[in-house]
């Protein structure tokens, strides 16, 4: 155990949802905990272009938006202790939070975990090309010269497409013709001629090239066939990341007494955007500060 400290608040998930809640917290003097299981930033490294954020009127690539983000709360002397959290307990009085090296304690917590992405069936990945298949974008961030496949047809998809365009090759595969992307990021992706759209074509199977690459075997209109690759990336959903609510049996009676927060992605559907899960994180923090102040007063 990390001592017997117990800590105002703890925060899992370090997106703009748990960023901005630990910012706060800080401007507020609250001792606070902020962990991190992948990257300080969540979805916005997959970001190609924020367009509905206020303050850049001519958009902001994700990525940039999260170095901001990070210099931000390095200037406020916010911590991030980068490690999943296993489990999410309460006694009654604390929280308890455990990690694979600490077990740490805190009066009241926040679960800002975002989602996880809705994965292609286990059978449908041999072993030897799973490093070739992606569920987000950052990954192939610096990738030039290859050719990516991307099975999806919402916003994810077409935002991935237009992100990996300027210097590949992408093939955006459809099971159908339905698109649930926004109008403008069809229109944009028309407009790529890096991009190529399939429609009624379904991914069915993955085998490994000589060189390393992939082979995709696809179902179609016209048939069978095969498309060769570097990646193939899933944008099939995503899914909120709620298994540590498992445990806690009084869930909704911690909740309505101000000592656990929901927030961000992990609880809105489909309405997940930066701002939303920024106004969640500054509700969060300033129910928490007026928690603390009344059962200290």
């Amino acid at each position: 155990m990390s001592g017997t400290m117990v800590y105002d608040t703890a925060i899992i998930g370090a997106g703009p949802a748990g960023l901005t809640a630990a910012l706060q917290l800080k401007r507020y003097g609250v001792s606070a905990l902020l962990f991190e299981a992948r990257v300080v930033g969540g979805l916005l490294h997959n970001a190609n272009l924020v367009e509905n954020y206020p303050g850049f009127p001519g958009g902001i690539p994700g990525f940039e938006l999260v170095r901001r983000f990070t210099e931000q709360i390095m200037r406020a002397g916010v911590q991030v202790t980068l490690g999943e959290v296993a489990r999410l307990d309460h006694d009654g009085t604390v929280f308890n939070l455990q990690t694979q090296r600490n077990t740490y304690l805190a009066l009241t917590a926040v679960l800002a975990a975002g989602t996880k992405p809705v994965t292609f069936p286990r059978a449908m990945i041999p072993e030897e090309v799973q490093e070739r298949v992606c569920y987000e974008v950052y990954p192939l961030r610096e990738l030039q010269g290859g050719r990516v496949v991307i099975v999806g047809a919402g916003d994810a998809a077409f935002d991935y497409a237009l992100n990996l365009a300027r210097y590949n090759q992408v093939l955006v595969l459809n099971r159908s013709d339905s698109l649930k992307c926004l109008p403008l990021l069809w229109e944009r992706t028309q407009a790529e001629t890096n991009i190529v759209y399939h429609p009624f074509t379904r991914a069915t199977r993955l085998s490994r090239r000589p060189d390393g690459g992939l082979l995709i075997g696809t179902t179609g209109l016209e048939g069978d066939d095969q498309l060769q690759a570097d990646y193939l990336i899933g944008a099939l959903g995503r899914m909120p990341r709620l298994d540590l609510l498992s445990g806690l049996a009084e869930m909704k009676n911690l909740e309505s007494e101000g000592r656990l927060h929901v927030i961000g992605d992990i609880q809105r559907g489909i309405y997940r955007q930066t701002a939303i899960a920024v106004g969640d994180g500054m509700l969060a923090a300033m129910k928490i500060y007026q928690y603390l102040s009344a059962i200290r007063s």
